[in-house]
């Protein structure tokens, strides 16, 4: 594996194909601030998030994990003209990094975020019939993957596109004797997924500046 070539062929195409954006700088720099792990997506990524919200025409977008927003803020770009996003944090400490972060780009009206444990914020949701969202972008707790996906399923409709990220952890998810909570937590996603008939579902292997993994796509089916 050669990490060096991979961020630097990263940092060449963000260069290329990415528009500098002061808003989403100023979100890196304030989580960085903050000791939050700089664990979010690349600016690459991100902009595969936003041009996918763009495609779907998504008006309304549920993120499960928003660490310091940096995430939130590229689907916000994605956003139809009055859409929304409902964004889920466990940490306090995340969360009010992320909501200074939404106030200083100027998109505190557009982003809901709900404080505490996904798996408490996702029924309430579903309570409250909330949705359904157009986009769904998972990248929490790998532990629970399954369960997030069953959730989001109930607040999507037929088209919504569920994208889950950090799926293929370093290769490992083929290691069925992994004791890693992470791995472990994604076999049971891909498990649960392959007697899912609701479900189109692939997955795609990237490197780059995170290194070596991959996200999978989902679309609820008609």
């Amino acid at each position: 594996m050669d990490q060096d070539r991979w961020t630097r062929v990263d940092e060449y195409l963000a260069a290329m194909l990415v528009p500098n954006d002061e808003a989403l700088l100023e979100a890196l720099a304030a989580s960085a601030a903050a000791g939050l792990p700089a664990i979010q997506v690349s600016p690459t990524q991100g902009r595969f998030l936003e041009l996918l919200g763009r495609a779907l025409g998504a008006r309304d977008i549920l993120e499960i994990g928003t660490l310091g927003g940096y995430s939130t803020l590229w689907l916000a770009r994605g956003l139809t003209s009055g859409g929304h996003i409902t964004t889920l944090e466990s940490d306090q400490r995340h969360a009010r990094v992320a909501q200074d972060n939404f106030a200083r780009a100027g998109f505190r009206p557009t982003i809901s975020l709900r404080l505490g444990p996904a798996l408490e914020t996702l029924p309430a949701l579903v309570k409250e019939k909330a949705g359904p969202f157009d986009l769904v972008f998972i990248d929490a707790d790998k532990s629970n993957l399954r369960e997030y996906v069953q959730w989001a399923m109930k607040l999507s409709r037929p088209g919504t596109m569920i994208v889950v990220d950090n799926v293929i952890r370093d290769g490992e998810v083929v290691n069925a004797d992994s004791t890693d909570p992470s791995v472990i937590g994604v076999r049971r996603m891909y498990e649960y997924l392959a007697g899912e008939t609701r479900i189109a579902a692939t997955a795609l292997q990237t490197v780059g500046s995170k290194g070596y993994d991959g996200f999978a796509l989902l679309m609820l089916k008609n």
